[in-house]
């Protein structure tokens, strides 16, 4: 065989456990059967639990306190940033986008910003907004949508969903045929059903949900019982201990969800995850079609999860599991370790070196992102003693016995047993009991802050 192929597939607020193979309530079987030729990853982690700032860290393989984004500001990566996309162009693969990237802001034409792609590394582009901007964005996808007639149907919807209740369930009035989800993953196999070149592609397929609103169209809203869904995670009291950015986010975040209406914007997200998974399939046989399934590299992940009711949030933006742990299936041509699950610490920005490590090519940038070619040959073997997410000057650490977040001042806000507390629902933070234990890792945060400074070498 030749050089593989590179599939990127990714979703945007997919939890880590909304998946068949990682959890129970959600039916994915194309994802399912990634996993299954391949390695799924259990502990990953965001880089940050929010759009901008991971994925910006993930084409660049650097973390907020190196590029100083540390929330969903406003943006623009310059041209000339090194990515693994620029990377794996050099390497001789043709480089492709549907979807969404947020590298840049979501205002005005994104197709006037082809050239801005470009320089990133991506040679065939179709990018959207995500859901809400798509509502004042231009793109190819709008500009159908308007030709159609339905563009002015869709603001209406969402200048009205979000002025009443953001958390209202109800299908999107584009219907199921001129769905983002459904336009991404169609324009996406077309591309490959034609692709006619003799370079191996690299296609990334950026899917813009199960983000919110909770608007699935038909069929796949019904799908799924509201009753059936696994129940939010209860916000548990504060207690005595040190306060950070997840307090500020509950003080001013308290959605008043009347009975039922977390089971309905579960069962929408599902049936959302859902659509997604069909959407992939149809991918997946147009290159079974080409021949050229066995020899392709395939990736699965999001930017970051979904609270859905847990600790009685919505969206993302904090260090809690809904929020901070994403999917991580890997599958390669070299299915020796076929279905096998790693448990180890990994980090999102760890795709980019893998995908690039895997086509022979080489990042010649300083970043911090680490293949995980070698725990793909060997599942057993830790990959990061700990892994690091990063929000509003907020960073956090999650090992195999603990997670550990520290304010802005340094503090240990929050301290969760993840081996004996699944569900976050006791803070040790502030506890005589585990002081030893919160310095420790205040002092592993530490020192990793300070050798991933950028000129510092650093290995872990």
């Amino acid at each position: 065989m030749g050089a593989p192929n590179v599939l990127l597939l990714m979703t945007d607020q997919q939890r880590w456990d909304a998946m068949g193979c990682s959890g129970d309530w959600v039916e994915t079987p194309n994802l399912d059967r990634i996993a299954s030729e391949g390695v799924q990853f259990t502990n990953c982690v965001t880089t940050s639990p929010v759009c901008i700032p991971t994925r910006l860290s993930l084409a660049t393989g650097l973390y907020p306190h190196n590029t100083g984004v540390w929330n969903n500001m406003n943006h623009t990566m310059p041209a000339e940033t090194p990515t693994w996309m620029r990377a794996m162009r050099d390497a001789g693969y043709r480089t492709s986008l549907f979807g969404k990237t947020h590298l840049h802001p979501h205002g005005g034409d994104l197709r006037e910003r082809e050239g801005l792609m470009n320089a990133y590394g991506l040679d065939d582009v179709n990018e959207i907004g995500g859901p809400r901007a798509s509502a004042n964005v231009l793109s190819h996808m709008a500009a159908e949508w308007e030709a159609k007639g339905l563009w002015d149907a869709y603001r209406a919807d969402y200048r009205e969903r979000f002025s009443t209740k953001p958390y209202l369930v109800r299908p999107s009035t584009l219907g199921l045929e001129n769905y983002a989800d459904v336009y991404v993953g169609q324009q996406a196999k077309q591309y490959l059903q034609n692709y006619d070149r003799q370079e191996p592609w690299c296609c990334w397929v950026s899917f813009g949900g199960p983000h919110e609103p909770w608007d699935t169209p038909e069929p796949y809203a019904s799908l799924y019982d509201p009753e059936a869904m696994p129940p939010a995670v209860p916000r548990p009291s504060a207690g005595e201990r040190p306060r950070g950015h997840l307090d500020r986010l509950m003080d001013r975040m308290n959605p008043a969800f009347e009975p039922g209406e977390i089971g309905r914007l579960r069962a929408n997200y599902a049936g959302n995850v859902t659509l997604i998974d069909a959407q992939i399939g149809e991918i997946l046989d147009a290159i079974a079609a080409r021949g050229e399934l066995e020899n392709t590299v395939i990736v699965h992940t999001s930017d970051h999860g979904e609270m859905n009711g847990d600790y009685g949030l919505i969206y993302k933006g904090n260090f809690l599991n809904g929020a901070v742990r994403i999917p991580l299936l890997v599958r390669t041509p070299d299915s020796t370790n076929a279905g096998s699950v790693c448990d180890s610490p990994v980090e999102w920005i760890d795709i980019g070196p893998t995908l690039i490590e895997m086509v022979g090519g080489e990042l010649v940038h300083r970043q911090f992102g680490k293949s995980l070619c070698p725990v793909l040959t060997n599942p057993e073997v830790t990959h990061r003693d700990f892994a690091i997410s990063e929000i509003q000057g907020e960073i956090m650490l999650l090992n195999r016995e603990w997670k550990a977040a520290l304010n802005t001042d340094g503090e240990v806000y929050l301290l969760f047993d993840v081996q004996n507390d699944p569900n976050e629902i006791h803070n040790l933070a502030g506890k005589p009991e585990v002081v030893d234990v919160e310095t420790a890792l205040r002092l592993q945060i530490l020192e990793w802050l300070v050798q991933t400074q950028l000129g510092k070498p650093f290995h872990r």
